[in-house]
């Protein structure tokens, strides 16, 4: 059985298509998921974080950019732009504890990031605040 931090793997590796010119990654996701066999909830936990990602994109990049103060985001490479948005959406749209969001996110920068990426990964979303952002987009709707 897979763990959380395979299907977050896989997240990013989707995203990662997606945002390399693959938009129609998603047709092919669940079979994606199933050969590296996540399955059954950590499937749907997965296809809850790739979709949750591309329907709040406009916002989480709008985050991140804040988060970056002195970096360019469109000069970020594509891995870290994933784990990045990836790592946002949560941190953002769901109860799991910012710690264990961040903790995997340097994890996952460690597999698919360069030498400077954990470094990296966990400065910007230590520099997110969750609960201004959740205000804000209340106020905004």
């Amino acid at each position: 059985m897979a763990t959380r931090t395979q299907a977050r793997e896989a997240v990013v590796a989707l995203l990662y298509a997606y945002h390399t010119g693959n938009q129609e990654i998603r047709k092919f996701a669940v079979e994606i998921l199933e050969e590296r066999h996540i399955k059954n909830r950590q499937q749907q936990f997965a296809l809850s974080l790739f979709d949750g990602t591309l329907q709040n994109l406009e916002q989480i990049d709008k985050v991140i950019k804040q988060a970056l103060k002195e970096w360019d985001f469109n000069k970020l490479g594509e891995m870290e732009r994933a784990i990045l948005r990836l790592g946002t959406f949560e941190i953002l749209y769901s109860e799991t504890d910012r710690a264990v969001i961040i903790n995997e996110a340097v994890e996952l920068s460690k597999v698919f990031g360069g030498e400077n990426a954990p470094r990296f990964i966990n400065g910007v979303l230590d520099g997110i605040p969750k609960q201004e952002y959740k205000e804000s987009s209340r106020r905004e709707e």
